[in-house]
């Protein structure tokens, strides 16, 4: 695949997949997933990888989720590779890869891109970054990891905060929660991360493996409650509510979901 929305470098050891959007806040589209998948699948396949980092490109944003711009223009995410929109696989490959993936939050996580971190098995942020939720403000969710998972990092009430409100939060708050692991200035980031993964290629790549493994046992199921909720979302994407939601973001007012409370 010829990377077009994604970088992809190895360094002594690690791998750094880049969301290359910054003119989206590194928003997804279909293109993006596909590209992410397979940056993680040569990861995952080759000899010289031993961690990963997943990170955005630029200062303002580690990943804003879905590009709405995208799917105001065309109503759905772009064309993809095989034609489906495979963001459930690329939370699928994050969580399969047997080499520890560290998120490098290098500003805005938000929506889908705050999902992605969470998935990652390690998070470092820089002191700017923000976190959030927004898919109910847009007219979109994101359940199975993106709820039940996210409770069982950070506990019930503040998972149910975090999507009932749809607030913004700080790389301060979000590593008290116990939502990130640590806070660095943002030009630390990088080295930050460079040390936690020579960390980590000191250690048995076969014991990282079936520890990972064994941590995701635990919360597995939330892949088949994330596949029906998927399939909720593709029903209730081209409803009334849902488009209010993205139209209102779009034209950058607040939207008015009144009519639908009686649902």
């Amino acid at each position: 695949m010829e990377f077009t929305d994604v970088l992809y470098e190895v360094d002594n050891g690690l791998a750094t997949i880049t969301i290359n959007r910054p003119e989206r806040y590194n928003s997804f589209r279909a293109r993006t997933v596909d590209e992410l998948i397979h940056a993680f699948k040569l990861a995952w396949g080759s000899d010289d990888v031993g961690a990963i980092t997943l990170t955005g490109a630029g200062e303002k944003a580690f990943c804003t989720g879905g590009d709405q711009k995208q799917r105001a223009e065309t109503g759905d995410y772009g064309p993809s590779e095989s034609g489906l929109f495979e963001v459930e696989s690329l939370h699928r490959v994050i969580r399969d890869v047997p080499k520890p993936v560290i998120a490098a939050v290098n500003g805005f996580a938000i929506g889908g891109g705050h999902v992605l971190h969470m998935l990652c098995d390690l998070t470092i942020a820089s002191d700017n970054a923000i976190f959030g939720q927004n898919g109910p403000r847009v007219g979109s969710f994101d359940a199975g990891f993106g709820t039940g998972y996210m409770a069982r990092i950070i506990g019930e009430k503040r998972a149910r905060e975090i999507w009932f409100l749809c607030r913004k939060y700080t790389a301060e708050q979000a590593e008290n929660w116990g939502l990130i692991n640590k806070v660095v200035a943002p030009d630390q980031l990088k080295a930050e991360v460079r040390q936690w993964a020579d960390e980590i290629l000191n250690l048995s790549p076969t014991s990282l493996k079936v520890l990972k493994q064994s941590f995701n046992t635990d919360t597995e199921h939330f892949a088949g409650i994330g596949q029906m909720a998927y399939s909720s979302l593709r029903l209730f994407g081209d409803s009334p509510e849902a488009l209010e939601g993205i139209t209102a973001f779009n034209e950058k007012r607040p939207p008015d979901f009144s009519p639908y409370r009686g649902n």
